[in-house]
């Protein structure tokens, strides 16, 4: 089963969805589509959907 979350990137603020492997979000990184920034997705969650 995998999670599906929303996500805001810290230095353009759009939102995007994120399905990261496992239940584990410690150290996961995502890079953003929009402007290449690479953020920390725990610390980003907007929420789950």
């Amino acid at each position: 089963m995998s999670i599906l979350l929303l996500v805001q990137c810290p230095k353009c603020g759009n939102k995007m969805k994120a399905s990261p492997r496992g239940n584990n979000l410690s150290g996961k990184k995502k890079r953003c589509v929009y402007c290449g920034a690479t953020f920390s997705l725990r610390d980003r969650i907007i929420r789950q959907l």
